[in-house]
């Protein structure tokens, strides 16, 4: 079977994106992971299906590297914007489009950068999901011998957010790894590493459940600038700076939606054969 595909990234997390809609295909998730590798594949964080929607203008499925599928990526929804604009499969610049999580909408302004609503952030433990007796703004994590303080909060996914002093030290790879599958995160968590620059600029790194760390998380940024906000430590507008790139997150506290913009690249388009 040939697929055509595209290739973007918003702010160095990379997709590989796919027409659902021109295009009839089904993958497994062996096949999923072997276009994820870098080497024997395409390679990208998460691919991104475009399918057909009966509640919005269309669908968005996403899947990590290893397979799984997940509800909502930000970086993600700016590409696909970006993509079905390119694609000429719509003439709008904002659209609404169908998640599992909800319905998001993506803008594509006219200087190429890209503005999502995200959607309120959800703090309800069973909303996350994350296991505690009561909610709050700090919860005590036990790992690996260690009490971390993070927050907990879910953009459509889980989020564990915590503040370091330098996230260029922080153990991003390995405490990241132990975050992700700890057992109070039922469904698995992406784990934030927040360096606090400023009321108004952040430093950010996010290792990513399925995926491992990614060079920017979109909804990793709307989580860690709300965890920011709620601690009393950020107010909006807020500069996130990922490792590969800038995004801005802006929200205005209780259930208003989080908005963020940011880049949205097209790499390269393709076609490529799995057997």
């Amino acid at each position: 079977m040939n697929l055509k595909f595209t290739k973007m990234h918003g702010a160095g997390n990379d997709f590989m994106v796919i027409d659902g809609i021109s295009q009839s295909f089904a993958l497994t998730t062996q096949q999923i992971q072997t276009l994820a590798h870098r080497q024997f594949g395409v390679g990208f964080d998460q691919l991104l299906l475009v399918e057909l929607s009966k509640v919005a203008d269309f669908k968005y499925r996403i899947f990590n590297a290893d397979g799984s599928e997940v509800s909502q990526c930000g970086n993600g929804a700016r590409c696909f914007v970006r993509f079905v604009v390119d694609q000429h499969l719509t003439d709008k610049h904002e659209i609404n489009v169908e998640t599992a999580s909800g319905i998001i909408t993506p803008k594509l302004e006219e200087n190429g950068l890209v503005t999502v609503n995200m959607g309120a952030p959800r703090f309800a433990p069973s909303e996350i999901p994350f296991v505690t007796d009561a909610i709050s703004a700090r919860y005590s994590l036990e790992v690996d011998g260690q009490h971390l303080t993070i927050a907990a909060l879910s953009m459509g996914n889980p989020h564990a957010v915590q503040i370091v002093d330098d996230v260029e030290t922080a153990p991003v790879a390995t405490l990241g790894s132990q975050i992700e599958v700890h057992p109070r995160f039922p469904e698995r968590v992406n784990a934030g590493f927040m360096q606090i620059i400023d009321t108004h600029h952040i430093k950010l790194r996010v290792f990513e459940r399925g995926s491992g760390e990614t060079l920017a998380c979109g909804t990793g940024a709307c989580a860690a600038v709300v965890a920011g906000i709620q601690l009393g430590r950020l107010q909006s507008p807020v500069k996130v700076t990922a490792r590969g790139g800038e995004l801005h997150i802006a929200w205005q506290g209780g259930n208003s939606p989080v908005m963020m913009t940011g880049p949205a690249v097209t790499v390269f388009t393709g076609t490529i054969t799995l057997i």
